[in-house]
């Protein structure tokens, strides 16, 4: 008798858990993708290759003021005493280390602007992905890039729509 006790006490545990589990509604989203389709990332873009091309033509005019002043030291080197091809030489080297912080200044920049401009874009994804969920009932999101198997309900469509994204 005790036994048939804790074996209907077990099935419905078991039974208790299944329906637990089953009442769960779990879908999959690619964020990446999602947020890059979004008008506000299309204009980020834009921006920061806009930003990007300002950069690369000021460390570009800069090489090549540098590449003319050392063709010019090079090509009087022989005119010049050791002293003066050494301070020259010092010179073209500072000019080269000023060149290498500017680019990385001109990088560090770059991603300070894009992280900057990409954290209300991703909010807003976010807060179009928390408001379906709450619809939708659904108690987890997961995101598509992490899943190995993802056979569950893909978001990604109806959150493009709810952000009018065609």
């Amino acid at each position: 008798m005790k036994q048939v006790k804790t074996t209907f006490l077990i099935a419905i545990i078991a039974l208790g858990f299944t329906q637990f589990a089953n009442a769960q509604k779990i879908a999959h989203i690619n964020l990446d993708e999602v947020v890059a389709s979004m008008p506000e990332a299309k204009s980020m873009q834009a921006d920061m290759e806009k930003l990007g091309k300002t950069y690369e033509s000021e460390i570009k005019s800069a090489s090549t003021a540098l590449k003319a002043k050392f063709d010019k030291y090079t090509a009087e080197e022989k005119s010049k005493t050791p002293e003066e091809n050494q301070q020259r030489a010092i010179e073209v080297q500072q000019e080269q280390a000023k060149i290498q912080q500017l680019q990385q200044a001109a990088s560090q920049e770059l991603q300070n602007k894009q992280n900057e401009m990409l954290e209300p874009i991703v909010k807003k994804a976010q807060d179009a992905i928390k408001a379906y969920a709450k619809e939708k009932g659904i108690q987890y999101i997961l995101d598509a890039r992490t899943l190995i198997y993802a056979e569950g309900e893909d978001i990604s469509g109806a959150i493009k729509t709810r952000l009018g994204i065609k």
